[in-house]
């Protein structure tokens, strides 16, 4: 699971300066009004409640997060429509996409195109997705033997750390329910969010081919349709220190 824990940390560095920018929250706007679709009360909808406490991470103000909610009620707004395309890009990693669109024939070309420009290609549905499992991530700011127990004891399924935290995954059917009871033990959440773990990863020890994913990742998340990505592949520190 490192591959994607260590992709997952990358992405929150370059979020976190789009978000001093405000470019992230477009997609944090898209993601809380596609969940707010299952209810507008975060107290029922965990998926809201998610989508809301990732916003106030990124510090988004509190009337975007209202008008995002208030989308779904509003008859007027576009409708976002909830895709994920799958892809392999330079060096045969596994990439897929989850996107939240209102508009399908911009989306799928911007993708495509990404893709493209950066030596990888789109792929029929299901031919990528089959690599990977739903799961639960938490992401928790202690580390060491007592974050260990307690994230078992709550139901975890497994526990790593990287760069002075601890990563735990749950079953997605799970994830709300090891979150509270984590949050109720003491520990400090930084983010908790439904995600796709590979089953096998791919090392990238190449800093010509590593270089062309990390363009293609980065081309990707820039497209403001695009909400998460999840890849199989892993880059050691000293390869990606090169690229």
């Amino acid at each position: 699971m490192s591959g994607h824990s260590k992709w997952s940390t990358i992405k929150r560095q370059k979020g976190a300066k789009d978000a001093a920018r405000g470019a992230v929250f477009t997609k944090l706007g898209n993601t809380i009004a596609v969940a707010a679709r299952n209810g507008t009360d975060p107290t029922t909808n965990f998926s809201l409640r998610l989508a809301i406490d990732k916003a106030k991470a990124a510090n988004m103000p509190a009337a975007n997060i209202q008008r995002s909610i208030d989308r779904v009620k509003d008859k007027d707004a576009a409708q976002l429509t909830e895709v994920m395309y799958e892809g392999y890009g330079p060096g045969g990693v596994a990439i897929l996409v989850e996107c939240a669109t209102d508009n399908i024939n911009r989306t799928y070309p911007e993708v495509r195109s990404a893709f493209t420009k950066h030596g990888g290609n789109i792929a029929e549905k299901g031919a990528v997705a089959f690599q990977f499992d739903q799961k639960g991530m938490i992401r928790i700011t202690e580390t060491g033997d007592d974050v260990l127990l307690k994230a078992l004891d709550a139901g975890a399924e497994d526990v790593t750390e990287e760069d002075g935290e601890s990563i735990v995954y749950t079953e997605a059917k799970e994830l709300a329910r090891v979150r509270d009871a984590l949050n109720d033990s003491g520990l400090s959440i930084t983010e908790a969010e439904l995600t796709y773990v590979p089953n096998n990863v791919v090392e990238i020890n190449d800093a010509a081919t590593a270089g062309k994913i990390m363009r293609l990742m980065e081309s990707l998340e820039d497209i403001d349709d695009v909400s998460s990505t999840h890849v199989n592949f892993d880059i050691p520190e000293e390869i990606l220190a090169n690229v």
